[in-house]
This record gives C-alpha cells, structure tokens and sequence, in this order.
C-alpha cells in the first residue's frame, strides 16, 4: 500500500529564514546579492516551483538589507501567490507588453556582484547585463556552494523519512528472486518498491550484476542475473521533496573467500568514513579516512570515485567528500558516504549510507545492515 505519512509543512518563517540566511551568505562572500532562478534553489527559499520553465523571466532577488522580491509574469502570479514562502517576499509580476529586464535592473546595483543560480538561461542573463553593463555575475556553485547544505530540524526529518523508505525497499528487494531475471526487472522492482512507500519521484535504480558492476553508474540492463553473481544495488528519489540514496552489494548463493574479502573491505571503509564524520573536520578528511583502508588493502586503484556528495532538495549537491575539499562540516549538513571497489570484467562492491553531522559526530539515516547479503 502507498505510504500515507505527511510532513510537518514548512512555514513561511521557514522560507523568510533562508532566505535572510542566503542575503547574509552572499553579503559575507562579497557579493551584491543572489538571483535565484525556478530548480532546485528556488524551491529550497520559497516554496515556489513554476509550472513551466519557459522564456518568460521568472527570478528571486535576494540583498542583505532588502526585502525579497520575485519577479514573475502575471499569468504565474497566482501560483506564485500560492507557495508556502510567498508571504515571506514581495511578488512583482509583469505582463507580457512589459519588459522584465527594467523592472528587474531597478532591483539591482547596477555596479554590483551578484550570485546567480546555476540553471539560469544565458537569455535572461545577457538580457540584465545588456541593461547594467556594470554588473557582473558568478555562478553559486562557485561563490555560495553550501547555501543548501546545512539542513533545519524540519529538512533533517524529510530526509530521515525518505532513508527509512529506502530502507524498506532494500528489505523487500532481499526477498524477490534475483537469479534467470534480467537486471532491468529487479530495478523495475525497486521503483515500485520507492514509490509505494511514499517517493514521488524515483531518480535511479542501478542493478549492476557480476561484471557490470565493476561500472559504478551501470544502467540496468538487459542482462540475466546468474547465481554465482555479485550485485551492486544503488537506488533513490524524493520522497516529501527530499533525497533518498542507499546502495547495498548483495550475492546471489554463497560468495567465493574472495568476493566476501573485498565486501568486508569496503565495509570497513564505509565505517572509517562514517567514522570521520564529525564538526570541524574537512570534507576531505571523510575521503581520506575511507580511501585509506580500500589502499592499505591493495585496492586503492579500483576505488575511483569520490566517497560522497550532499543530498537534500536534489539527490546530488554540495558538499562533495573528495580530496583537496577543505568545507568543514557543520551541525545539519548531509551527505552520502559510498566507498567502492571496481575489479574490470568481474564485479564490484559499494555500500553507502546517508549521514548527517550532529554536534558531537555523525549519525546515519540508513540502517540496514551492512554484511553482504545472500540472495536467491
């Protein structure tokens, strides 16, 4: 049965905090302001996502010391009027006789610095620069990375719900037949299984069975799973607007010494990863601490990928646990630790869990277990 689980809603205080949070961040970084356009973080400060994503301007201007403002044609005006976050901003709507670029440059330093959203159209861009040659304008990823990535107790609570889903489906998944069944099947098993316990959306479900997966990204395929095989299982989506991502190696029938040797390696891995978890360490020192056993075993060339990336609003974001990342981590912040081994032609093994920073370590949302699972 689907799962019938409601959140607690955000609130427009909510809203008008981060977006208070995000005009200060980008005051702090040096900046004018930020311009947010419909994706990911517009729906993280407001609560807005437009209906369509067409050439009509559609734009959030947040300043230190200024109330927010959104600008949006007047034919999305009551849609926007109807977002959580509306009564925390100013709507400025245009009709399609009017220029959006004036009424948006009236809202800007025109010597200004600006953080804009990655996804914004190079159209509305050039658009406002044509208008305020004096502007310039950098991407958020590059200027504002974390400015998702420290979670309030209300986001926290929608990414424990959307893991405990996961959870679940992995727990169901250990019950359906593996072996003389195609890999697009099992994934085809695991979205449903997302779905019914509550994702609306289901981003990926990789099945990598013997030597596909040694491809840490292998799309499920037609393959017929055989016994005798490993099987990366990696799978996730939105549930409540947020992001699940768990992946678990199991085996199909009893695994050779060596197939249970390079699991309880990557398993230890994960531990020392989720073990460096705590505030002030680096991101990198996450990578480095599970990297380092995966070498001290021999297999430091097959884990080739970094240990994890932020997960909130969208399945991947920032922080990203790679080396040479020196972001401390911070109370709230969440983010997957997934070690790998890959071994060309034969197969591979990556457990990952999301975790979140506490103020004296980190805890994990999920909570399967972690030894390699035999399977039928």
């Amino acid at each position: 049965m689907p799962s019938t689980d409601q959140p607690v809603p955000f609130t427009a205080d909510d809203y008008r905090a981060r977006m208070t949070r995000a005009a200060e961040s980008a005051d702090a970084a040096g900046l004018a302001g930020v311009l947010v356009a419909p994706g990911p973080d517009m729906v993280h400060l407001t609560g807005y996502r437009p209906t369509a994503d067409t050439e009509r301007l559609t734009l959030l201007v947040l300043r230190a010391g200024h109330d927010p403002v959104l600008v949006v044609p007047a034919l999305e005006a009551a849609d926007a009027e109807r977002a959580a976050g509306s009564p925390a901003l100013t709507l400025r709507d245009w009709t399609d006789a009017a220029n959006p670029y004036t009424l948006t440059a009236g809202l800007l330093d025109a010597e200004g610095r600006f953080g804009i959203s990655d996804n914004a159209w190079a159209l509305h861009l050039l658009a406002l620069h044509k208008l305020l040659p004096g502007t310039s304008y950098a991407s958020l990823t590059d200027v504002l990375p974390m400015l998702r990535a420290v979670k309030d107790t209300a986001e926290l609570e929608r990414l424990a719900a959307a893991a405990a889903a996961a959870d679940a489906t992995y727990e169901q998944i250990l019950k359906v037949r593996f072996s003389g069944r195609r890999e697009s099947d099992v994934a085809a098993d695991l979205a449903a299984l997302l779905l019914g316990h509550g994702h609306s959306q289901v981003d990926f479900t990789v099945v990598g069975s013997g030597p596909n997966g040694a491809d840490p990204h292998h799309e499920a395929g037609d393959r017929v799973i055989e016994r005798g095989d490993m099987v990366v299982l990696d799978f996730g989506g939105l549930k409540h607007g947020y992001g699940s991502d768990t992946s678990r190696t199991v085996h199909v029938g009893e695994p050779t010494a060596e197939e249970q040797r390079v699991h309880d390696v990557v398993r230890e891995a994960q531990e020392a990863g989720c073990g460096a978890v705590r505030p002030g360490a680096a991101c990198q020192d996450v990578d480095r601490a599970a990297r380092a056993v995966i070498t001290e075993f021999g297999y430091g060339e097959r884990f080739i990928h970094r240990t994890g990336h932020g997960i909130g609003v969208t399945t991947h974001e920032p922080p990203y646990m790679i080396e040479g990342e020196e972001q401390p981590l911070v109370p709230g912040m969440c983010f997957s630790v997934e070690p790998g081994i890959y071994l060309p032609g034969r197969f591979g093994v990556r457990i990952e869990d999301i975790v979140t920073v506490t103020e004296s370590g980190g805890r994990r949302l999920n909570t399967t277990a972690r030894e390699l699972a035999v399977v039928e």
